[in-house]
């Protein structure tokens, strides 16, 4: 069991949420004091997407991440860790079962690993996710979150290169080779920090055996967190640091704080904490994270 936590709440996420909740942040505005307001309830990690504002969607606009970033860093009273995603450009969408292609293109949006950590470069954030694998993400449709071994190699140089340290994401098994490999070619420095992100479709499952054998395969050393979508998202709270790892939660992976109350983000870190403290474990603050991942940047 990990008696010493640390909380990370994803923010805002890019999934179609927003006509789920008006609670979910979509500005920039709203995403940084959505994330400060995740701090001030305990957070040490805010972790962010950002939206188009007038569509609500998922973006990677450089200038939509430098607005929330100014904003987070402005703040004079909790300076949280900021983890920025490196997620987006790898939707891609094909035709149809019977014509797979041409791709869907006003959905499909795959970009080069350079432009995929273009925000990361220019704004130099403590650390950046990196998806560890390809895998259909949703119920239906022709998507496929696309991350080819490649691709992999090249952006988790250029975040070496950068000085910003990678929060591994893993959804399934294979997804952990992928991460014994990028640690064996040298590409990702010391210490290893790992997201296991469960209960997603089509990846792993959110019960405990498959947790407990995800965690019982990480590279030797590595640092951890836990977390699983929708209603699971506060059980596993106290799953992760059982498992002796670390916790999420936030609104890109749950919108409830109990069966029809829509949530903060505040709120559900909040009760995150309430969770935690309850087990007797401390809850660690931003600067102690800085310390134990060796953060440099930011």
């Amino acid at each position: 069991m990990n008696t010493e936590a640390f909380i990370t709440c994803a923010v805002t996420g890019a999934g179609d949420t927003t006509s789920r909740s008006e609670l979910v942040p979509v500005t920039p505005e709203q995403i940084a004091d959505s994330a400060l307001a995740a701090a001030r309830a305990g957070a040490a990690v805010v972790h962010i997407h950002v939206r188009d504002p007038a569509t609500g969607r998922g973006a990677r606009d450089v200038g939509l991440y430098r607005d929330v970033v100014a904003r987070i860093r402005a703040a004079g009273d909790v300076h949280p860790v900021i983890n920025l995603t490196a997620g987006m450009g790898g939707d891609l969408v094909l035709g149809g079962p019977e014509r797979p292609l041409p791709l869907d293109e006003e959905a499909t949006d795959m970009a080069s690993a350079h432009e995929r950590l273009a925000h990361v470069a220019q704004l130099e954030p403590e650390i950046c996710t990196l998806d560890c694998g390809t895998m259909n993400f949703a119920a239906g449709g022709d998507y496929v979150m696309a991350n080819t071994p490649d691709m992999l190699r090249a952006m988790a140089a250029e975040i070496q290169r950068l000085g910003v340290r990678p929060e591994l994401e893993v959804f399934d098994f294979g997804q952990l080779v992928m991460v014994k490999d990028l640690i064996a070619e040298g590409l990702i420095d010391e210490p290893v920090l790992i997201q296991l992100c469960m209960g997603i479709r089509y990846g792993a499952p959110d019960d405990p055996r498959t947790l407990m054998t995800l965690v019982s395969s990480l590279p030797a050393g590595a640092i951890f967190s836990a977390f699983s979508i929708g209603r699971m998202q506060l059980p596993y709270v106290a799953m992760a640091v059982l498992a002796g790892g670390n916790v999420r939660v936030g609104l890109e992976d749950n919108l409830y704080l109990g069966p029809g109350v829509r949530a903060t983000n505040a709120q559900l870190v909040q009760r995150a904490v309430t969770i935690l403290e309850a087990m007797n474990v401390r809850v660690l603050g931003p600067d102690e994270v800085r310390e134990r991942l060796d953060l440099r940047r930011g």
